[in-house]
């Protein structure tokens, strides 16, 4: 099985390494491949904060993932607005098993119509932007899947979403292996209140 993950310069780290970690340490138990990188542009891309990458893949190349993640970051929004890089995803996805973004990958999936009538959510911060489309159903959680697309919202959601694909797809022994592996279990410790910004999600909301 291939799991593979989109990359462009100033993409969001956490986005891609949380999730990257735990289907990494899936391929360690010979579940799937080890994980590649197809980048959208430079085959060195830069993150959002500095770190620096080297890509297996360019999206010229021939190649066909089973299931593809698709991280934020600032950069996501130059690389929508790449014709060829839409075409790609839109064609890859239609033979994905899975697609899955996170955080603001929305603006590559959006503009590649994979949200289109689907239930999505995103990043806190970008709730109001998706709403704006009436072809989608937007839902304020940590993640959600509708058929072969999930999505979830902000930077650390996209492990938990990671953990509930591989529940998903495998089961929920592996996926228990897997947390247990990464030691991934976060503390619930909530600090101050900027959570109860009244734009934040309606799930953020309701943490104590």
């Amino acid at each position: 099985m291939k799991i593979y993950f989109l990359i462009y310069d100033k993409v969001e780290e956490l986005d891609l390494v949380g999730s990257w970690e735990l289907i990494g340490l899936l391929s360690e138990k010979g579940l799937c491949e080890k994980p590649k990188l197809i980048s959208l542009n430079s085959m060195t891309p830069s993150g959002e904060h500095g770190m620096r990458f080297s890509a297996d893949y360019h999206f010229t190349d021939p190649v066909q993932p089973d299931v593809l993640f698709v991280p934020g970051g600032s950069g996501a929004r130059i690389a929508m607005e790449d014709l060829d890089v839409i075409n790609y995803l839109k064609k890859t996805a239609e033979n994905c098993h899975s697609v899955l973004s996170i955080c603001t990958g929305m603006y590559l999936m959006q503009k590649a119509a994979l949200f289109k009538h689907k239930k999505v959510t995103t990043h806190w911060a970008f709730l109001e932007h998706l709403k704006k489309d009436n072809t989608v159903t937007v839902v304020e959680e940590r993640f959600v899947k509708d058929g072969n697309i999930w999505s979830c919202a902000g930077v650390s959601a996209g492990m938990d979403m990671c953990l509930a694909f591989i529940a998903d797809y495998f089961s929920e022994d592996v996926a228990s292996t897997i947390q247990l592996d990464a030691e991934y279990y976060p503390s619930p410790i909530i600090y101050g209140d900027a959570h109860k910004n009244s734009a934040t999600s309606n799930y953020i909301k309701k943490l104590r």
